[in-house]
């Protein structure tokens, strides 16, 4: 594996991919941290240092796991990139089910260049629901008091010192084309970088959290006076439990049904055809992280609604707190969210009759099961029940925090959870298996060894051909020139200070 990655050196397209989208990674983090214009940086500074001794028994951690999933912190920062991703998320979603209901849009999905129109479509969705955000995150900063990710920040300080309808326009055009810009760094990273921007992005925010979470269970079970020598022993039995994790949701990501397929035997000319037998792998976790990704998006919003609309009101207070992040309500919504996505996400990228039309075109079939729809209906039958063994493991995976919590009396919320299963371990462990295959492909490509020395990372090889050319050499010169400036002026800053 160590050869593998210093491989990925000597291919200069490969290099400039991932040099490339380092920078990309670097630039987004920066824009973290960028405050919004009107917006007073040393309150937040001020609150953002009383955090780092919160409590990891509070509900959520010090920091809202599941917003630090989709804007890397950026509304705690009350940055530029506030909303992260989870307006082109929400966006995504509601393409999807809408192209899955309306024909019109059906029809157009499979046209030559239909798919680049339904993706226009999903960036004007994503504006409006970035406008319409982007105004009620700047109205709830000027009374941070009710915001429960902001709460306490009032003790240090006036938030935004001139709530005036200029500062709110400018606040909100802000927000909106950080969204855009954050979009459409995603699509540079599709297709000049590696892997799948926005999952990318989504895996830097949460890696963001991870420092944060580290020095909160080290305090927990190790530092705290009262802590004791049982404590410890649950943080290797913690560790343990992540090892065992990760090892069975890279087995499960990797997972196949092999289906044969028999091709019959043709002559053309004085060749040979056919007569061989290849295999249909079907994968368990055929839906990846996608499942997770929309379920988490879905539930995000109802409690910003309820802060936004019926901010003080009892009622909107209890049912908040049962459906953030830590309630009953989200596991128990967020475990059937993620079932459910996982069919329809299959029942969306997984298309039986297709395939068996294929196979028929091309003199293919699967021995004991005739060609047709026969095919078809046995296709869908197997990746039906291979679908119910993936959304099981899916939705245990989810729910697994509230078990470990109960074991070490964390509430389930706990930043110190995120990381010990759920979404954010799968998110990481499913993207980094992703990107790993494309690295892979390349380093095969060029006729050498990829990260396994025997056999190869399971899953599609085709993804990264199909991307555009990498970024030119002197744009990625540029890039980490102006990156090595801000770093510089960064430190100098810190010094003087």
């Amino acid at each position: 594996m160590i050869s593998a990655f210093t491989n990925t050196w000597k291919i200069p397209e490969l290099r400039d991919r991932i040099l490339f989208t380092l920078a990309l990674i670097v630039i987004i983090r920066l824009g973290v941290h960028i405050t919004l214009p009107g917006v007073d940086a040393t309150v937040i500074k001020a609150w953002m240092d009383d955090l780092k001794n919160a409590d990891p028994t509070s509900p959520t951690g010090g920091i809202t796991a599941l917003l630090t999933v989709f804007s890397g912190g950026g509304l705690q920062q009350a940055g530029i990139l506030a909303l992260g991703i989870m307006p082109y998320i929400s966006a995504s979603i509601m393409v999807q089910l809408m192209t899955a209901v309306v024909p019109k849009l059906s029809r157009l999905a499979r046209e030559d260049g239909g798919r680049q129109k339904i993706t226009q479509y999903t960036r004007y969705i994503t504006i409006g629901i970035a406008i319409v955000q982007g105004f009620f995150v700047a109205k709830s900063l000027t009374s941070p008091s009710s915001i429960p990710y902001m709460s306490g920040i009032e003790r240090f300080g006036v938030l935004v010192p001139d709530p005036s309808a200029l500062w709110m326009t400018l606040t909100v055009t802000t927000i909106v084309a950080g969204t855009v810009l954050l979009m459409w760094i995603g699509d540079q990273m599709t297709e000049k970088g590696i892997g799948n921007g926005t999952s990318i992005i989504i895996t830097v925010n949460i890696i963001s959290a991870l420092p944060g979470a580290l020095i909160q269970a080290w305090n927990y079970f190790v530092n705290d006076p009262d802590a004791s020598p049982f404590r410890a022993i649950m943080m290797v039995l913690m560790l343990a439990l992540l090892l065992v994790v990760i090892a069975a949701t890279i087995s499960i990501t990797q997972a196949q049904r092999r289906i044969a397929v028999q091709y019959a035997k043709r002559v053309v000319g004085r060749k040979q055809f056919g007569g061989q037998t290849q295999y249909l792998p079907l994968k368990v976790n055929y839906a990846g992280v996608m499942p997770i990704i929309f379920a988490s998006a879905v539930l995000s919003l109802p409690p910003m609604m309820l802060q936004w609309f019926f901010a003080g009101q009892g009622w909107a207070t209890k049912l908040y707190g049962a459906l953030v992040g830590g309630g009953t309500w989200y596991y128990i919504l967020g475990g059937i969210g993620i079932f459910l996505f996982s069919y329809f996400w299959v029942a969306m990228m997984f298309q039986p009759s297709q395939i068996a039309e294929d196979l028929k075109r091309n003199g293919g079939y699967i021995p004991g099961v005739r060609p047709g729809k026969p095919t078809a209906d046995f296709l869908d039958f197997t990746m039906t029940r291979l679908t119910f063994a993936g959304a099981i493991f899916l939705t245990t995976l989810f729910i697994l925090p509230v078990g470990v919590g109960a074991l070490v009396g964390l509430p389930p919320g706990s930043l110190v959870l995120q990381f010990f299963g759920g979404t954010s371990l799968l998110i990481m462990v499913g993207v980094v298996l992703d990107v790993m295959r494309q690295v892979e492909t390349q380093l095969l490509q060029k006729h050498y060894d990829g990260f396994l020395r025997k056999g190869k990372l399971k899953g599609r090889y085709d993804r990264l051909n199909q991307a555009g050319n990498a970024a030119p050499r002197t744009a990625i010169v540029y890039l980490w020139t102006v990156i090595a400036i801000l770093i510089v002026v960064g430190i100098t800053a810190y010094i003087y200070q």
